[in-house]
């Protein structure tokens, strides 16, 4: 695990803290709209530059690992996400609305540092990038409407605006790059900007926080509600995970991956996407930074966890 990856959950909180410091200085006001797409989309271009949509058709060679995942993915935990979201957030549309958002998207980055310190199929972990991804992208606006339609909340221009400016043209511009530049000079872009995405994320986070330092100050309370459901969630993923597993006959390679593709959250794509979506409510980004500062501790947590469960002999005994 590279340094600069284990210390994501302390520059994203540095971050936080900074644009606090910052806070309601004019010129980062009068232009945080411009910089947080900016750096946003600066953050996807480089993740999409780095995933091999070209490996697709990779994601259905294992076809009990992928379907699981799948199902987990975007059908349990939509549901099981909206359910906890109106069981403890029904109170503040904005934040459910945030912690849906993070719920709903699976992680396509730092789920694979996680499933390679579980010792798990690093190879199978990747092969279900692309799609979920994919998915993701269409799934997320789909939920949306579905869910949220019904109160007003949703605006359409604005999410099909959203979906423009932040994932059309970053995805279109990243194929771009990669027809154009030979494997070697591709190779070096996508680790420039994969290496640059935590920064890109950090400064977008910075310029949320100076600009609504104010509106956190008078919503901690709010705010602080997304932690019981977020926990919850991961609980009884992890729960899950391990039954099914056990169930479906997964090896413990399979289990791990599993369990790392169905906890991590991919909240930066849904940040993009939710700053552009629903002017107006920066609660909903709030809570969507708030995300990754409880999660990635818990999959540390977890990844101990798997490896407790594959040297305990309880589970996975004549499959490893």
């Amino acid at each position: 695990m590279e340094l600069i990856e284990k210390l994501e959950p302390i520059i994203i909180f540095s971050a936080v803290l900074i644009g606090l410091i910052f806070s309601n200085i004019d010129i980062i006001v009068q232009n945080t709209d411009y910089l947080i797409n900016i750096f946003l989309c600066l953050m996807l271009f480089g993740l999409f530059l780095e995933v091999p949509l070209g490996d697709l058709k990779d994601s259905f060679k294992n076809v009990k690992f992928t379907s699981t995942s799948l199902i987990i993915n975007f059908i349990w935990t939509p549901l099981f996400g909206y359910f906890l979201g109106s069981l403890f957030l029904k109170g503040n549309i904005d934040v459910l609305i945030g912690f849906f958002m993070l719920i709903l998207t699976p992680c396509t980055d730092w789920y694979l540092v996680f499933t390679k310190m579980a010792k798990g199929d690093l190879t199978l972990s990747l092969s279900i990038l692309p799609i979920n991804l994919i998915l993701q992208i269409i799934l997320l606006p789909i939920y949306l409407v579905i869910f949220f339609s019904s109160g007003n909340t949703m605006d359409y221009t604005q999410l099909a605006y959203s979906l423009l400016i932040v994932i059309v043209i970053p995805f279109i511009a990243a194929q771009i790059v990669k027809f154009i530049l030979n494997n070697s000079l591709q190779e070096k872009a996508s680790e420039l900007f994969s290496s640059l995405q935590i920064w890109f994320l950090s400064l977008a986070v910075f310029c949320i926080f100076a600009s609504q330092g104010e509106l956190l100050f008078n919503n901690l309370n709010s705010v602080a509600t997304i932690f019981i459901p977020l926990i919850i969630f991961f609980i009884v993923n992890v729960i899950i995970d391990l039954l099914i597993s056990e169930k479906i006959n997964f090896t413990y390679q399979e289990y791990a991956s599993l369990t790392m593709t169905t906890l991590a959250r991919n909240s930066p794509l849904a940040l993009a996407i939710a700053i552009n979506s629903f002017p107006g409510h920066e609660l909903i980004s709030i809570a969507l930074v708030i995300g990754p500062l409880i999660e990635l501790p818990v999959l540390y947590i977890v990844s101990k966890f798997c490896l407790w469960i594959k040297n305990s002999g309880l589970f996975f005994t004549c499959k490893l």
